[in-house]
């Protein structure tokens, strides 16, 4: 039998999730019967399994650094992407303001209203094609702020191969 965790809100549907940490989360409406809950877990099983294993072979492949590679990491990540942000920005036309580096759990970078912008120290972690693209695609919300084909379109232009990047994201984290 599966372990799970319920959570009960004012949603219409059921869902399930396996976080990073490996829990199993079922997402229910308020008053959704517990019985058609767990019928619901048996029958996707095999998903579960199937996650559970990837989360498995993620940690594997991308095993917790020590505190002190998280430093190393953290300065590399600010050389680095310090560089190919000032590079891109000149390049795409647009100017930026302050670059910090962050260590979020689900996002690689992200872009203020002001032009600000974070990025995630893990991006050292990956190929240098994917942290150009990161970069670029915070750089593209200083022109459009939002995910638009305008947006992608400007990516694009920069970009031409970013969804192989946005793949390898997905696939790799």
């Amino acid at each position: 039998m599966i372990s799970y965790e319920i959570i009960r809100s004012r949603r219409r549907t059921l869902a399930l999730q396996v976080t990073r940490e490996g829990r199993i989360l079922v997402r229910a409406p308020l008053r959704y019967p517990a019985g058609r809950i767990e019928t619901f877990v048996q029958q996707h099983e095999p998903w579960i399994q199937r996650k559970l294993l990837e989360q498995r072979n993620h940690q594997s492949e991308f095993p917790v650094p020590t505190q002190e590679e998280e430093i190393a990491y953290r300065e590399q990540a600010r050389r680095v992407l310090g560089e190919k942000t000032a590079y891109y920005a000149e390049r795409m036309g647009v100017t930026y303001g302050r670059i910090s580096i962050r260590s979020q759990k689900t996002r690689w970078g992200s872009c203020s209203a002001k032009g600000n912008l974070n990025y995630n120290w893990k991006l050292m972690l990956c190929p240098e094609r994917v942290q150009d693209y990161v970069v670029v695609h915070e750089l593209a919300h200083r022109r459009e702020m939002n995910h638009s084909r305008a947006f992608y379109a400007i990516v694009e232009g920069i970009l031409p191969d970013y969804r192989e990047c946005m793949r390898w994201l997905k696939e790799h984290f």
